[in-house]
C-alpha cells in the first residue's frame, strides 16, 4: 500500500478539519444576531425586535413610583400630651373639706398613682366612675374628672400627670440599625426621625425600601426619596409596623459578558450601561458591541407607544437592540432603563467564532506535524 507523502499531510489535515467544522456547530454561548432576528414578528416569529433610539428610550423609561396614600400623608402628628390606651397616669385630687370623699382626716388630698388606661381607653376614678381618657390631653381629662366629682364634694381640684405607657409605640424590623419596639415621643413623631432613632438603615440607602403597615393599609417609599424630600415624610401612629428591606428587583445577564447571573439592582433606576458594568462589562475578545439585546415582556400600553400601534392586547414579547458602536450608542445605552425581570443578552463577536474555527483547524495538525518532524529527523 502506498503511503501519503509528508508534503500532503498538512493540506489533507486542513481539509479534514474543514469537513468536521462544516458537519457540526461550533460551541457558543447562545444565539447569534441572525438567529435572534429570525424570531421577529416580521419573519413570522412571536417577538417584536426594536432598535433603541431616543424615542424608544423615552417611551420605556418606567421606574416604579413608591409613595404613601393620601390617608397616610394627611394624618397629623401626635402631640406628646395625647393620652392613649396603655398609658399610665398619676392623679392627685384635693377636696375643700377636712373629711372628704377620698381624703382622710389628716390630709385634704389623695394621690392615685399608676392608673393605667385600659385597652378601651378608660380609667376608673373612685366616685367619678369609669372615665374615658384616651384621646384627651391631661388638662382635658382633669376637666372631665372635676365635673364628675363636683356633685359629690365641694370645689374639687384635680391634677393629671402622664407618667409612662406603651400605647404609643411602633415596631421596626428588617434592615435597620437596631430592630425593636420604640415609643412615639416628641423627637420621633415622624417616619424619618423614628428611623434615625433606630440607627438608620443597615443597607445601601439607594436600594432601601421602607414599608409602613397601619391596620389594613400599607404604604411604601424609597428611603432615598424620604431623605431627599422631607415633604414626603409622614406622621406615625401607635401600632405602626415599619419594615426596611432591600429592593428585590433583578435582571438576568447572559451571553458574552464577564459574568452570567441573576443580578440585583444597585439603584432605583438602572440603565443598560450600568447593568453591563454590574456584570463586569463586555469581553474585548468575545463580545459584539453591536449586538446587545434586552428581552422583556412589555405591557400593551408601553409596547403600543414603542410600535405606534393601538391594537395590542396583553403583554408583548419585545427585544430591544442596542448598538454601542453608533455615534450616540453609549448615550442611548446610558438612558435606556432596565426593568425588573429583564434579560440582558450580549452576542458573540464574529471574531470569536473565527477564533474557535482556527482552533478547531489547528488541533488535528499538531500530532501530524509531530509525525512529520520525527520522520524528517
Amino acid at each position: 500500500m502506498n503511503s501519503v507523502p509528508f508534503g500532503w499531510v498538512r493540506p489533507i489535515a486542513m481539509l479534514a478539519a474543514l469537513s468536521l467544522a462544516a458537519s457540526c456547530s461550533l460551541p457558543k454561548v447562545g444565539p447569534n444576531k441572525r438567529e435572534i432576528y429570525a424570531g421577529s414578528v416580521q419573519k413570522e416569529g412571536d417577538a417584536f425586535i426594536v432598535s433603541v433610539n431616543d424615542r424608544v428610550t423615552r417611551a420605556t423609561a418606567v421606574v416604579p413610583a413608591l409613595g404613601f396614600s393620601q390617608a397616610f400623608r394627611s394624618a397629623g402628628q401626635l402631640t406628646s400630651d395625647t393620652i392613649r390606651p396603655g398609658d399610665v397616669l398619676g392623679l392627685t385630687i384635693w377636696e375643700n373639706v377636712d373629711d372628704g370623699l377620698l381624703a382622710g382626716e389628716a390630709s385634704n388630698s389623695t394621690a392615685l398613682e399608676e392608673v393605667q388606661v385600659d385597652s378601651a381607653g378608660f380609667i376608673f376614678v373612685p366616685y367619678a366612675g369609669r372615665v374615658r381618657a384616651s384621646g384627651s390631653t391631661p388638662d382635658q381629662l382633669r376637666t372631665t374628672i372635676t365635673a364628675k366629682l363636683e356633685d359629690q364634694t365641694p370645689d374639687p381640684q384635680v391634677q393629671v400627670r402622664r407618667l409612662a405607657g406603651d400605647g404609643s409605640t411602633v415596631s421596626l424590623i428588617g434592615a435597620v440599625g437596631a430592630q425593636g419596639v420604640y415609643p412615639i415621643e416628641r423627637p420621633t413623631r415622624t417616619l424619618a426621625t423614628m428611623l434615625a432613632n433606630a440607627g438608620g438603615v443597615a443597607i445601601q440607602p439607594e436600594i432601601a425600601q421602607v414599608t409602613v403597615i397601619r391596620g389594613n393599609e400599607q404604604g411604601k417609599i424609597w428611603f432615598q426619596d424620604l431623605f431627599d424630600h422631607p415633604e414626603l415624610d409622614i406622621a406615625l401612629r401607635g401600632g405602626d409596623r415599619i419594615l426596611v428591606e432591600e429592593d428585590s428587583r433583578s435582571f438576568t445577564a447572559l451571553g458574552a459578558t464577564s459574568a452570567q447571573a441573576r443580578v440585583r439592582f444597585e439603584s432605583q433606576d438602572l440603565s443598560a450601561l450600568e447593568a453591563i458594568a454590574q456584570v463586569g462589562g463586555l469581553i474585548s475578545t468575545a463580545s459584539d458591541p453591536t449586538g446587545v439585546f434586552v428581552f422583556r415582556n412589555e405591557p400593551a400600553e408601553i409596547a403600543g407607544q414603542v410600535l405606534g400601534r393601538d391594537d395590542l392586547q396583553g403583554a408583548q414579547r419585545m427585544v430591544y437592540v442596542l448598538n454601542l458602536t453608533q455615534p450616540n450608542g453609549l448615550f442611548i445605552a446610558r438612558d435606556f432603563v432596565i426593568r425588573d425581570d429583564d434579560t440582558l443578552y450580549v452576542t458573540e463577536a464574529p471574531y470569536a467564532q473565527w477564533t474557535k474555527t482556527i482552533s478547531l483547524l489547528a488541533a488535528p495538525l499538531t500530532p501530524l506535524a509531530n509525525v512529520s518532524t520525527l520522520a524528517g529527523g
